[in-house]
């Protein structure tokens, strides 16, 4: 069974970082694609950006590149989401989500349940 769980969200100060974690199991880790996605109250989910394990490329969405960043640690089967200079506009429901494709695919299959992150001023 494809599990996805998200950790590392929380309460922080304008200006403050923080690192998310997507933990993984139930796939062959290296044939997947893991994306990032946020969905604030009131507001369509918004993608973040995504991971391909098969080469071990990752892009970011251009209007968070250079705050966000996504890595992988294949030994912990885990994708994190790095996030810096975090604005209000920041807070939201953060999820990663699973596709077995070996590039950023436009859907995924499988979707974690997210972490709050919440910025305050």
């Amino acid at each position: 069974e494809v599990q996805l769980v998200e950790s590392g969200g929380g309460v922080v100060q304008a200006g403050g970082s923080l690192r998310l974690s997507c933990i993984t199991s139930g796939f062959r880790f290296e044939d997947y694609a893991i994306g990032w996605f946020r969905q604030a109250p009131g507001k369509e989910r918004q993608g973040i950006g995504c991971f391909s394990n098969s080469d071990g490329s990752s892009v970011i969405t251009s209007s968070l590149k250079g705050r966000f960043t996504i890595s992988s640690d294949n030994a912990r089967r885990t994708v994190y989401l790095e996030m810096s200079s975090l604005q209000s506009q920041d807070t939201a429901v953060y999820l990663c989500a699973a596709d077995p494709s070996t590039t950023c695919p436009p859907n995924y299959d499988y979707w974690g349940r997210g972490t709050q992150v919440t910025v305050s001023a």
